[in-house]
């Protein structure tokens, strides 16, 4: 291709400083180095982890800075000593990695890779500690190692999924993070059975995704606590069969549960990142064989305060990043079970509209309005 080894210039949606509106500019791609691929996204999708970082309320974040990690795109070139992928392949880009020669890689156990795992404050390429996005010889910053709101980007190879090329990438994109991490948490690491009951805490895109992995699993009843009323109707079609609103009762949701279930759920996915929701999650369980999942984020201050007789009545409580999927690995089949028509993906995108506009994505999810919206780059 005429662009391999070239700097290509491009439109990016720029963030310029916390909370205000993104710009689209003409950005500067360097060309991947060793290890790292330059990808042509086609579709990304907005995800509460960018406008966590754009508002960069409660955390340090860097700018300027392309944001964006959940998408879809096309290889345009591979760096020095890149086999896994070649130029055409269509792949997802993801927020976290797989080197395939730490430890954990090496581990059947676990997804945490060493070398890649998130990184929110790293906002330059491993290899050089440098960025490859400029503006006039000036430095545009990287986000999780993805930056996805670019025509083109650049991201270390462990951090792509080759996927089926038949498969939609309209589609597709939104499967690169928080569907994803609901669905595993409930398939891997919560792993209901045929005709148990589920609890999940937070009704949003993750929490639809850890019920949609209910449904798939059989379960017979799956629970939806949250505290909007407006999702519920929404939550349906993902499998949930009744709901819970905290707000009306005057005594623990835990309680409201066992009460509901004859002792408790089998299984229950927390998808809030609210400490006292996770608490309840732990305790809504039945004992002697119930198992809690924690997959929200909390507040670094949260503390965790339980009762030991909770375990000791086996309890047990999981946590789950990425819901144990390893990116390279197991993303593949991810996108597999959507073309097999088990996983329904369609109904998670409630909005789509193009790059030129994207920061409506930002308003929409602001007013909490929809699950995903796609971002068309072209």
């Amino acid at each position: 291709m005429a662009t391999v080894g070239k700097v290509i210039k491009c439109k990016a949606a720029v963030a310029w400083e916390a909370g205000k509106p993104l710009v689209i500019e003409e950005v500067e791609v360097a060309p991947p180095q060793k290890m790292e691929v330059r990808i042509k996204i086609l579709y990304t999708s907005l995800c509460h982890t960018d406008v966590y970082f754009w508002e960069a309320k409660s955390q340090d974040s860097v700018f300027p800075r392309i944001l964006g990690h959940e998408a879809a795109g096309v290889v345009e070139s591979v760096g020095e000593g890149v086999t896994e992928v070649a130029p055409g392949d269509h792949v997802l880009p993801v927020f976290t990695g797989e080197c395939g020669d730490c430890a954990h890689c090496k581990s059947a156990e676990s997804n945490m890779c060493s070398l890649l795992r998130i990184n929110t404050e790293r906002a330059v390429m491993i290899n050089d500690q440098k960025s490859r996005f400029s503006i006039n010889g000036k430095p545009v910053y990287h986000f999780l190692g993805t930056s996805t709101f670019s025509e083109y980007t650049v991201l270390h190879v462990g951090c792509l999924a080759k996927i089926n090329p038949q498969a939609p990438l309209d589609k597709v994109c939104v499967l690169s993070c928080g569907i994803s991490t609901g669905l595993g948490a409930t398939l891997n690491v919560a792993k209901p059975f045929k005709g148990s009951s589920v609890a999940v805490f937070g009704l949003g895109a993750v929490g639809l995704g850890a019920a949609e992995g209910a449904r798939l699993a059989g379960a017979s009843r799956v629970i939806g606590v949250d505290l909007n009323p407006a999702r519920f109707e929404e939550a349906k079609k993902f499998g949930v069969t009744e709901f819970v609103n905290p707000k009306d009762y005057n005594k623990p949701v835990q309680e409201v549960i066992a009460e509901m279930t004859d002792g408790g759920v089998d299984r229950s996915v927390e998808c809030t990142g609210n400490i006292n929701a996770m608490i309840s999650a732990f305790e809504c369980v039945h004992d002697g064989w119930g198992v809690a999942v924690l997959v929200g984020v909390p507040h670094k201050e949260a503390v965790f305060k339980t009762h030991p007789v909770n375990f000791l009545n086996e309890r047990t409580l999981k946590g789950t990043f990425f819901g144990n999927y390893k990116p390279r690995s197991d993303l593949p089949s991810v996108v597999e079970m959507y073309m097999n028509k088990e996983l329904e993906v369609d109904k998670f995108i409630t909005h789509t509209v193009p790059f030129a506009e994207i920061n409506k994505a930002f308003e929409l999810m602001l007013k909490g309005e929809g699950l995903r919206c796609v971002i068309r780059m072209e």
